[in-house]
């Protein structure tokens, strides 16, 4: 008994010489309030500890909230790192040989898709009724007209948004070919190369369903959009 006591007073004196340890606790001072309303008796309601549990659901939410603000910030700078390292690699290439081949390979590899689609359209054929001809891997020459119909996916009055973002799987092989297959979302870039120029667009494919949804911000992408389009510019003068 008197180890017991002996050993009651010197946590007695640690909690008068650092209250704090105990207030800061709040596993411990949850089990004080619930020891308090127990000798308080079930006839007797204790506001002070309804109080408390309160604002203890409250500071829960805000530690939640705070969390998401934390996480939602540095998913932001690491889209931003991601793009910035993206458009650094593509302005690399001396000529538009490197250009594509870059952008199919180490830029897809850098923005974490799992092929990229350059879609221009062009006057200058009328074989087939939608494509004109398929050039490499990369890039697609299309009939005036195809990209927005894409866009649209064939509604007529639907109005054509710079980025464009979709869960699904592309019902043609046109753009992907065998990887159509796989393509479960993809990113859709509208490209204004300047007055009297057909329109591009810049196709993201990847086989996550999840990676690229209608939801998400499109900043950093209609970012990457128009240095692209700067770029481009420079191969087609």
């Amino acid at each position: 008994m008197s180890d017991v006591a002996v050993d009651l007073d010197e946590l007695r004196d640690k909690i008068m010489s650092e209250p704090d340890v105990i207030l800061d606790d709040r596993d411990i001072m949850h089990a004080l309030i619930t020891a308090n309303e127990k000798s308080l008796g079930g006839n007797i309601i204790d506001l002070r500890g309804i109080a408390m549990e309160r604002l203890e659901s409250r500071l829960d939410r805000l530690e939640d909230t705070h969390r998401s603000v934390i996480a939602a910030a540095y998913d932001n700078l690491a889209g931003t790192n991601q793009i910035h390292r993206a458009i650094l690699t593509m302005l690399d290439p001396v000529d538009f040989e490197g250009f594509l081949k870059g952008l199919g390979s180490e830029v897809a590899s850098i923005l974490r898709v799992d092929c990229i689609r350059l879609v221009l359209e062009s006057a200058a054929n009328s074989e087939g009724e939608i494509a004109i001809r398929k050039l490499g891997d990369v890039l697609n020459v299309v009939q005036p007209g195809f990209i927005d119909h894409y866009l649209t996916q064939g509604r007529a009055g639907v109005p054509t948004r710079p980025v464009t973002l979709r869960q699904l799987r592309p019902e043609s092989e046109l753009l992907y070919g065998e990887a159509t297959q796989w393509i479960n979302s993809e990113a859709l870039l509208k490209l204004n190369f300047g007055d009297g120029r057909l329109p591009g667009m810049l196709v993201l494919g990847s086989e996550d369903p999840h990676q690229f949804r209608p939801n998400q911000a499109t900043d950093l992408l209609a970012f990457f959009a128009g240095v692209f389009e700067r770029q481009m510019r420079r191969w087609l003068s």
